[in-house]
């Protein structure tokens, strides 16, 4: 049995109330702040993982951290219970592993949605950082994260790519003209070769008559998707294709290493 003074330093150290306040607040904030600026970078390049999935991943992560350091105050007895705070942030990795996970997709030779499942990855690091109590190291490796997708897609584009990587080239051109043969003539000429080519109906696309007398026709367009590969540069080929008549909206991604 228990005297009364052990008693109540029994009480104090098992039944002690579990600590929230305006510091924990504030560390979710920070996580919530930091992890909507990734969101909104991935919102703007029109991602499948935008600002609501990077924002609820950061404040997800930071809400287990402060459970982990601060919600089972009262079960600890010193010398009996004792628990062990980075567990939780290895099954944050783990989890957090899973949901990335479901964003990458392997079609043929190319790769998607690496660069979507390493933010949400970082995001969840960033959460947890300001879960921790470690402000400063989330919002640098923000930064760090912000110079990596916005300044390295510039810096890797002028890099020399090998001949196994595979760029995707989208554009538009009117339907039945002959574009597309021009358009495999030009590629080919430049030294690339074409591994897939997917096409799809876009509709009717108000054009002038011919002879600019006569009414306004309709001309049905066509959006083709190229993989191609190649040691010259794709930004080269993007810009010829540009210049051929009726082509429109070139656009080119790495397959292999894109900016999702």
């Amino acid at each position: 049995m228990f005297s009364n003074g052990l008693w109540a330093s029994h009480l104090l150290a098992v039944g002690s109330p579990n600590i929230e306040g305006l510091t924990q607040v504030l560390e979710l904030s920070a996580a919530f702040v930091l992890s909507m600026i990734i969101g909104i970078e991935r919102e703007i390049q029109q991602k499948s993982a935008g600002l609501r999935t990077h924002t609820l991943v950061g404040v997800g992560a930071a809400l287990f951290m402060l459970i982990s350091k601060y919600g089972f105050n009262d079960v600890l007895d010193p010398g009996r219970i004792m628990l062990d705070p980075s567990r939780v942030a290895a099954q944050i990795v783990s989890g957090v592993g899973f949901l990335g996970a479901g964003l990458i997709f392997v079609r043929r030779d190319s790769v998607r949605g690496l660069t979507t499942a390493a933010a949400v990855w970082v995001t969840a690091a960033i959460g947890a950082a300001c879960g921790a109590g470690l402000p400063i190291l989330a919002v640098a490796a923000t930064f760090i994260y912000l110079i990596v997708a916005m300044v390295f897609p510039a810096i890797s584009r002028q890099l020399p790519h090998s001949s196994s990587v595979i760029s995707i080239i989208r554009m538009h051109y009117p339907d039945g003209k002959g574009v597309l043969r021009e358009v495999l003539a030009l590629a080919t000429s430049r030294g690339f070769a074409i591994s897939e080519i997917s096409t799809e109906a876009l509709g009717y696309q108000r054009t002038p008559g011919a002879d600019k007398t006569q009414s306004v026709e309709e001309v049905p367009m066509v959006s083709v998707t190229l993989h191609v590969r190649g040691q010259a540069l794709v930004n080269d080929l993007v810009a010829a294709l540009t210049e051929l008549p009726g082509v429109d909206a070139v656009l080119a991604d790495d397959a292999n290493f894109d900016g999702e």
